[in-house]
């Protein structure tokens, strides 16, 4: 007797008619596509646009870095500009210490 339950409900069609797009599929579409529109646009206010804006302040604050200024490198190296190339910077940590530097890494100007 129960073998024969398990098998009707088993057999029985699925609530929505059977699978088959029964009218309103259009309206679900279309607020389909407004929620997907909705979420690209919640990453782009809210994870893209803030992180082109902090790589163009990077940019600028690289752009307007000069001998003798103070700075921090991504690795957390302190020193003084020394001197400055197209592609990188000469940073003297100490009096007897200079070490070359990539543009990019430099994080920070550190205020004087």
């Amino acid at each position: 007797m129960f073998i024969g339950l398990q098998t009707a409900f088993a057999a029985a069609p699925p609530p929505n008619g059977g699978g088959q797009m029964s009218g309103g599929g259009a309206g679900s579409l279309i607020s389909t596509l407004v929620m997907f529109l909705a979420i690209i646009l919640i990453f782009y206010f809210f994870m893209i646009r803030p992180q082109q804006k902090k790589q163009k302040e990077h940019a600028q604050m690289i752009q307007s870095l000069k001998k003798g200024d103070k700075v921090i490198t991504s690795a957390g190296i302190h020193g003084t500009i020394a001197e400055i190339d197209d592609k990188t910077f000469v940073l003297q940590v100490n009096d007897n210490t200079r070490i070359t530097f990539d543009r990019g890494a430099i994080a920070g100007k550190l205020q004087q």
